[in-house]
C-alpha cells in the first residue's frame, strides 16, 4: 500500500509517500508560505524520478491549493512516483495536540474532526492548521481513508503524579491544565528502536530518551510507556531550547509584563519566539552557530551552550531518580544526531551511573544509529534517528 503523510503547519505543508511493505520514501518535498498574505509560495521537492532537489515559486492561498501541488508532482509524468490518485491508499496526518481524548491513532470521521476542534485553543497555532489539511485532503480524495496521529498520545500512559499541576485541582477539572507531553511520535519510535540494543523483555527497561531540535524534549519511558516527559501543557515547558525559554518562574510573566508593559499574551510571544538559545546568545537559535561562535571566542555563546547542556542533565539526572535507574540513553532529532559536542557534553555528568561514552566515536557520529557506550560502561547510549513519518504510515496502516 502506499501511504500518503502530511504534516501541515500554519503556513506549510510537509508529505511524504511512503510504500509500506518496503517502508521505501517514494516522494517527499515541503510547501512553504501558504496564506493569502505570504509573500509568494513556494514548493520545494525531490523528484522521484531523478532524485534531483526541485524548488519552484508557486501561488499557495490555502491548503487545499497547496495539497493540489503536491498531488500534481506526485503524478508529474516528469517528477511523480505515481500515475493517478487512485494509487494513494491511505492518508495519515500529524495532528499536534489530542488532549485526554486521544491516547493512540484513529480513524478520521466526523466525530475526530469534532474532538480535534474542541480542544484546538490548548494548541491554537497548530491544531486548526493540521485541520487545514485533513479537511483539504477529504475534499481532494473523499474515498481515501484517513489517519491521524498525535504528538501527545505517546504520553497518555503518564501516572497523575507526573502529569499533574501543583494549582487548584479546578483548573484540571474544568480546562484539563495538566502535562500533556509533546514529540510523541519522535519519542514512541525511538524508545521502541531502542530495545533492540538491550538484552531485557521490554515491560523491564528504563530509557531515556533525548529528542534534542530546535524543539527540545526528554522522556523517561519505563516499560516501554512515558511515565514523564519534559514538555507540559505547552511546547514552552522543558529544556532550554531553540528559541523556548523552557522552565522559568512563572512569576517573571507579571514581571516582564508589569516592567515592559506590555500583555501577557506579548510576554509569552517573547518567551516563544526570542529566548532560549537565541535570546541568550543574542545571535542565533541553531547550535551550529553557536557551536561557530565559542570557537571564535564569543562568551554569550558558551552560556547558551552551557545552559542549555545544563537543563538536559537537570532533565535526564531526575529522570533517573523517578524511575530508580536507567538502561539507556537515546539521542535523536536534529541536535541530538548530529552535535558531537552537545552530546558529549551531557553525558559527561553520568559518569558516576557508570554512564561510559567512547569520545573518539561519540565524535565521529552524525546521523547514524550507533551505540556509543564503552565495553565497561553500565548504560547503553544510543544515536538513533528518529523517524516521524514513517511512525504515522506504520500506525495508518494499523488503523485504516
Amino acid at each position: 500500500m502506499k501511504i500518503l503523510v502530511i504534516n501541515a503547519g500554519s503556513t506549510s505543508l510537509k508529505y511524504q509517500l511512503i510504500d509500506s511493505e518496503s517502508e521505501k520514501v517514494l516522494a517527499k518535498g515541503l510547501c512553504e508560505r501558504i496564506g493569502a498574505d505570504a509573500e509568494g509560495g513556494r514548493l520545494k521537492y525531490d523528484s522521484s524520478k531523478t532524485g534531483e532537489k526541485k524548488e519552484k515559486e508557486i501561488d499557495l492561498p490555502d491548503h487545499g491549493v497547496a495539497l493540489q501541488a503536491v498531488i500534481d508532482v506526485l503524478i508529474s509524468p516528469e517528477d511523480g512516483a505515481i500515475s493517478s490518485l487512485d494509487e494513494i491508499d491511505a492518508v495519515g496526518h500529524r495532528v499536534v495536540h489530542g488532549g485526554e481524548y486521544f491516547n493512540k491513532t484513529v480513524k478520521v470521521d466526523d466525530e475526530v474532526i469534532k474532538k480535534i476542534e474542541e480542544i484546538s485553543d490548548l494548541a491554537p497555532l497548530h491544531n486548526p492548521a493540521n485541520l487545514l489539511g485533513i479537511k483539504a485532503c477529504k475534499k481532494l480524495m473523499p474515498e481515501v481513508p484517513q489517519c491521524v496521529t498525535f504528538d501527545t498520545a505517546f504520553h497518555q500512559t503518564m501516572p497523575e503524579k507526573a502529569y499533574i499541576y501543583g494549582i487548584p485541582y479546578s483548573y484540571y477539572e474544568n480546562y484539563k491544565i495538566r502535562r500533556y507531553g509533546f514529540h510523541g511520535t519522535s519519542h514512541s519510535y525511538v524508545s521502541k528502536k531502542a530495545l533492540n540494543h538491550l538484552d531485557k523483555a521490554p515491560e523491564d527497561t528504563k530509557v531515556i530518551v533525548c529528542h534534542l531540535g530546535g524543539g527540545a524534549s526528554i522522556t523517561a519511558v519505563k516499560g516501554g510507556k512515558s511515565v514523564d516527559t519534559s514538555m507540559g501543557l505547552t511546547p514552552l515547558e522543558g529544556l532550554v531550547m531553540g528559541t523556548r525559554s523552557g522552565n522559568i518562574d512563572p512569576a517573571i510573566v507579571q514581571y516582564i509584563a508589569n516592567k515592559e508593559n506590555k500583555s501577557v499574551d506579548e510576554v509569552l510571544n517573547i518567551l516563544n519566539k526570542q529566548s532560549g538559545l537565541f535570546g541568550l546568545s543574542g545571535k542565533s537559535s541553531d547550535c551550529r552557530d553557536i557551536d561557530e561562535g565559542i570557537a571564535n571566542g564569543d562568551k554569550r555563546c558558551e552560556m547558551a551552550f552551557n545552559a542549555f547542556v545544563y537543563s538536559a542533565v537537570k532533565i535526564i539526572g531526575s529522570y533517573i531518580a523517578a524511575m530508580n535507574g536507567v538502561d539507556l540513553i537515546a539521542f535523536t532529532a536534529g541536535i541530538g544526531e548530529n552535535d558531537a559536542k552537545i552530546r558529549g557534553a551531557i553525558l559527561d555528568n553520568f559518569g558516576y551511573i557508570g554512564a561510559d561514552y567512547d569520545k573518539e566515536l561519540n565524535s565521529t557520529v552524525h546521523g547514524d544509529e550507533v551505540e556509543l557506550q564503552t565495553a565497561d560502561s553500565k548504560v547503553k547510549i544510543v544515536v538513533i534517528p528518529t523517524n516521524e513519518e514513517l511512525t504515522i504510515a506504520r500506525e495508518t496502516l494499523e488503523n485504516i
